[in-house]
């Protein structure tokens, strides 16, 4: 156990200064994209809409430009879903791939649907969750130059404000066999760590993850663990399922959920993003580059 601790620490520690002093990504690039998905011009991105087509779009160009690979129908993978009231929704993933060396796959992903407009106010969703996506992004730009380990599927799902319903439409029907999926890391509102704190939630379920995480830092934001333990957190203080992990989880996939705290304007029409700290919001996708390039170097 001892040796292992002191193999975990030294991929840590490697992982640590060989990403100081390099920039892991086009800051400019992450704002820039911040701002453009949670504009009034996609009305919300709410599942169904123009705006969300819209949102779709961008997300595919992105990708493409990325020189993410697409699956053999493309980057979109549609569903279907019948919501309580019986009406059918059509929804559409985005999905790309980076090639590994290993024959498993590790899945990042983020939702970029959101409420859409309600009572005439547009819901624009900075933090909730076009900051998922375009942290997403980065992700992929960070390991286009970085060849990972593992194959990674980066999945922009739809529908998660209804249910959670792309990323169970994925899980129920993968692009790949199910069974070589290692983990999800998942990412939903993780830009106003207002407070100077990032939780990383799963490591009570699937803590063989927990020494991968340990140690990762940056300079305004800290990593830390919680809101899965069901004994310590009850109720909606316990995100096991508040987000797109919870269909890996259910599926006994392992998962890392990334995400703040709530705040006052989380599914608000005041969630936008001249209330986005971009200091903090650049060091949590720091934090996050560095815990999937962890993740993806210490898996066994």
């Amino acid at each position: 156990m001892e040796r292992m601790r002191f193999i975990l620490a030294g991929v840590l520690v490697w992982i640590s200064t060989s990403l100081v002093a390099q920039s892991l990504f086009n800051e400019k690039e992450l704002i820039s994209n911040l701002k453009y998905l949670s504009s009034d011009s996609l009305q919300g991105r709410k599942t169904g809409t123009p705006g969300n087509a819209i949102a779709r779009t961008f997300v595919q160009r992105q990708f493409k430009k990325l020189g993410l690979l697409p699956f053999e129908a493309g980057y979109e993978l549609p569903f279907e879903f019948d919501t309580r009231t019986g009406e059918k929704i059509k929804g559409v993933n985005v999905a790309g791939w980076i090639k590994g060396k290993k024959d498993l796959y590790i899945v990042i992903s983020a939702h970029y649907d959101h409420v859409g407009v309600r009572n005439d106010k547009i819901y624009n969703g900075a933090d909730d969750n076009a900051s998922g996506i375009s942290a997403l992004f980065a992700i992929a730009e960070y390991f286009s130059t970085h060849k990972p380990e593992h194959n990674l599927i980066l999945v922009a799902f739809d529908a998660e404000e209804m249910g959670l319903r792309g990323a169970s439409a994925f899980v129920s029907k993968p692009p790949v066999a199910i069974e070589k999926i290692a983990v999800n890391l998942n990412m939903d509102m993780v830009a106003r760590a207002d407070k100077g704190e990032l939780v990383a939630v799963g490591t009570f379920y699937y803590p063989h993850l927990k020494p991968l995480l340990e140690g990762i830092t940056s300079e305004n934001v800290k990593l830390v663990f919680g809101h899965d333990d069901p004994e310590k957190y009850k109720g909606q203080e316990n995100w096991t399922f508040s987000s797109d992990h919870g269909p890996f989880h259910r599926a006994k996939i392992p998962f890392i959920y990334f995400g703040v705290e709530d705040h006052k304007d989380y599914h608000q029409p005041t969630d936008d993003f001249e209330l986005v700290n971009q200091d903090i919001y650049k060091d949590c996708v720091r934090l996050i580059i560095k815990a999937a390039a962890s993740v993806d170097k210490g898996l066994k």
